[in-house]
């Protein structure tokens, strides 16, 4: 595919109105043709303010509408929203869902309505909802990444490189899938590492659930510390504000350097955490997962992409993962200070047929963003 350097159109136009208690923004308000909802958590914390960015981006380049409807990954907010989308006249729709039984009430609003829906971050794993989403005519697929192996990748770094050994947990919402999967992965490292090395092992405490605020965070991990002297590794398994009040708590304690915190979704001030010790390793720069979930329902509902029965659209995409300032540098230099895709890049992307999307989608890397804008 060709690609070209291009400055991607900015001034985007915004206004923000209320639909029951959710936040709303319209952006990329340039033809009224197409009109796509995004069903989020939020638009101000890290992740979410990148989505947004990157979702603003592709909007404007490709002439489309976007309503977003912020829900703060509660379950009667998240079936809300989408009730309110497809009022507002959406014609698809992403979604940042919770839980599966949250989608088994989406699906059917969507079909409906004969509204397109497609989850980013997420994937369903219940086996009654999923037969159902095959089935469905307007429910696509999904963007996700492989979030088992995200929290074994993170576990290995947080055991081997960093020498962690006694590691508390931290989860933000009981039940959530995403987190779910994500502590699996940190349990099945340290099982293999357990019995593979009898003389050096590894306690990981018990997951302390649903610490979604600052202050329950860092009130939960004060406790953790308090009951294990010996603490030197905490996983956050994600979400802004817990790792803010957990890092809180690493520092009233003094112990900042001395317990390694590893989590997932990148913050603004990442370097700078780094290179104080603040945090060991994280995993993120995932934010363009909704970019290819808005790429399938544009596609969608253009007539471009035809769901087959009994299938789903799926694109996996590769976390980053960095545990060093220049790690982080890096990434920041072709994903915090530009975006990976320019405005033409996008409009070629659009073009692609699903199996090019899920390539380029697996070919997303620092590296490959350098080279493809000709810094490499």
């Amino acid at each position: 595919m060709k690609r070209t350097i291009c400055t991607l159109l900015a001034g985007i136009m915004s206004v923000s109105m209320l639909v029951g208690n959710a936040a709303v923004t319209r952006a990329g308000d340039n033809q009224d043709d197409i009109t796509i909802g995004v069903s989020i958590w939020g638009t101000s914390d890290p992740l979410g303010a990148s989505c947004k960015k990157i979702l603003d981006a592709e909007a404007e380049a490709l002439g489309v509408k976007l309503v977003y409807v912020e829900h703060s990954l509660k379950s009667e907010e998240v079936v809300s929203s989408v009730e309110n989308l497809c009022a507002s006249g959406a014609q698809g729709i992403i979604i940042c869902n919770s839980a599966d039984a949250e989608m088994a009430k989406a699906i059917p609003i969507c079909e409906k309505n004969e509204v397109y829906l497609a989850q980013y971050f997420r994937q369903i794993t219940d086996e009654q909802v999923l037969g159902m989403a095959e089935e469905a005519k307007y429910f696509l697929g999904e963007t996700h990444e492989d979030e088992e192996q995200n929290g074994y990748d993170l576990c290995k770094i947080l055991v081997e490189d960093k020498g962690s050994r006694n590691i508390g947990m931290l989860s933000y919402r009981v039940g959530d899938a995403t987190a779910g999967a994500r502590i699996a992965g940190y349990q099945k490292y340290v099982e293999e590492w357990n019995e593979n090395n009898p003389d050096d092992q590894v306690k990981l405490g018990d997951v302390v659930d649903d610490k979604w605020t600052a202050e329950e965070a860092r009130q939960a991990v004060e406790n953790m510390i308090d009951a294990d002297s010996n603490m030197d590794g905490l996983v956050v398994v994600g979400n802004a504000t817990s790792l803010e009040g957990a890092l809180n708590a690493v520092k009233a304690k003094n112990l900042v350097g001395k317990i390694n915190v590893v989590s997932t979704d990148f913050t603004e001030t990442l370097g700078t955490q780094l290179q104080n010790g603040e945090i060991a390793a994280m995993s993120g720069g995932h934010y363009a997962d909704p970019y290819f979930s808005l790429m399938m329902v544009y596609n969608a509902i253009r007539g471009n992409y035809v769901k087959e029965e009994g299938k789903l659209f799926e694109i996996k995409f590769p976390m980053m993962y960095v545990a060093s300032e220049e790690d982080y540098n890096n990434y920041n230099k072709y994903f915090v200070e530009t975006l990976p895709y320019t405005a033409e890049e996008t409009k070629e992307i659009a073009e692609e047929s699903f199996e090019d999307l899920q390539a380029t989608a697996a070919a997303l890397s620092i590296e490959e963003v350098a080279q493809r804008h000709g810094e490499q």
